[in-house]
Formats: C-alpha cells, sequence, structure tokens
C-alpha cells in the first residue's frame, strides 16, 4: 500500500493537474503531471470512473495494482512531482502484473524516473 504522504486527496490539486499539467497516454492508462515548485516527494492519485467497470472490485483491484507499482518504483521516482493515474477500458481486462510492468515504462517515458 502506498504511504500517506505519497497520495493524493484534495480535490483541487486533481484540478490543478488536470488543468495546468502534461498528459501522457499509455495503452492502459492516461499520466497527468505537473512539476511543483517543491522539493517534497511526488504524490499519486488514481482515478477509475464507472465507465470503466460497473463492478467496485474491478475498480479497486486496478486502483491498488496501479498504486502498488508506483510504491515499487518510489526510489526511483524524482521528486516534486504530483502524479495522476486515469484507467482506460483495457486496463479491466489486464493482468496485474501486467500493468505494473506498464507503470514503470509510461513513469520513464515521462521523465520521471531518476
Amino acid at each position: 500500500m502506498l504511504a500517506r504522504k505519497y497520495t493524493l486527496s484534495d480535490k483541487k490539486t486533481f484540478e490543478r493537474i488536470e488543468k495546468e499539467g502534461k498528459v501522457f497516454q499509455s495503452e492502459s492508462f492516461g499520466l497527468g503531471i505537473y512539476k511543483r515548485e517543491d522539493g517534497g516527494p511526488s504524490r499519486f492519485g488514481f482515478v477509475v470512473s464507472t465507465k470503466i467497470s460497473k463492478e467496485a472490485v474491478q475498480r479497486n483491484r486496478i486502483k491498488r495494482a496501479l498504486s502498488e507499482a508506483v510504491r515499487f518504483e518510489m526510489s526511483y521516482i524524482k521528486p516534486g512531482y504530483d502524479v495522476v493515474f486515469l484507467a482506460k477500458g483495457i486496463s479491466a481486462r489486464k493482468p496485474t502484473d501486467e500493468l505494473m510492468g506498464e507503470v514503470r515504462m509510461a513513469l520513464e517515458k515521462a521523465g520521471l524516473s531518476k
């Protein structure tokens, strides 16, 4: 589980990322990134809408997989970013290990890895 200090929960932060952040696309999710001007740890949020799956179990599985992938990569992620993962429909049909690998590749592609 991702530690509380690495998670986004404030609605204003999500809105700021939507308006001012850059978006990178992956096969299973979009990645909204906003560079903060502080040196604090990078924080992450996960959005899986009911359009992806009507079942909460499926949506929570996707969030857990993305969160766990970020937790594994935390030591390689640059500080000072707010990042939101926006799940796509295909993510409901992918196994957890594929999602985790895709997160690693997306973070490197977006320039968040050290």
